[in-house]
């Protein structure tokens, strides 16, 4: 079997999203993907940056992680999203990101790529499960495959029990409430295993 090719794009402000995609990343190589991880390219102004303590030292404890461009989306069999809650969809810089995808669209090369997402809000039902359908929307234009978790296993349930993706809230300190690490990993491993009924099922 052909080994699938994992990436997973986050965008976080304060380091929420980078945990979950750094947990994921974990998983899908145990898993036996290989995976690539990067970051959505930040377009809020420095100064708003620098006014929040905890951006500023996320901004600038992240400098090294590569940015998210079209040619990884090419690369990969597979994607997860970890995106934040802003109103119930994602952020501007998440939006940014996908807007640049309509030339690998028009090429049909978005085609059957296998999709889940995560997200973070500052309350419980702050929109988390509005925001991974919102990605969702984009997936099915693009003709991917979505993986979502379901209630295929009890690390969802322990998690909150979202079954379009694992999300969680983040109290004002900025620590996570409910416990996702293992629903992230599971939804990662469910991730890769789908790409690879899908790439060797093509390819065989």
């Amino acid at each position: 079997m052909s080994k699938v090719n994992l990436a997973i794009i986050y965008y976080s402000s304060t380091g929420t999203n980078y945990q979950m995609a750094q947990w994921a990343e974990a998983s899908a190589k145990e898993a036996g993907a290989e995976v690539k991880v990067a970051k959505v390219r930040e377009n809020a102004p420095m100064g708003a940056i620098e006014s929040n303590p905890a951006w500023k030292a996320h901004y600038e404890a992240t400098q090294n992680v590569p940015e998210a461009d079209t040619d990884l989306l090419e690369w990969a069999d597979a994607i997860i999203f970890s995106v934040p809650t802003r109103f119930g969809h994602v952020s501007s810089q998440v939006q940014q990101f996908l807007d640049t995808t309509g030339g690998l669209w028009a090429q049909g090369k978005l085609a059957n790529k296998v999709v889940s997402a995560m997200s973070s809000a500052q309350n419980p039902h702050g929109g988390q499960e509005a925001t991974v359908l919102a990605v969702y929307t984009t997936m099915h234009h693009w003709g991917a495959i979505i993986a979502a978790p379901g209630y295929t296993d009890q690390s969802l349930f322990k998690a909150g029990g979202n079954p379009y993706g694992t999300s969680v809230s983040v109290d004002q300190d900025g620590n996570m409430v409910e416990d996702v690490e293992d629903a992230v990993a599971y939804q990662a491993k469910r991730t890769v295993q789908v790409a690879g009924w899908v790439k060797n099922g093509l390819n065989g």
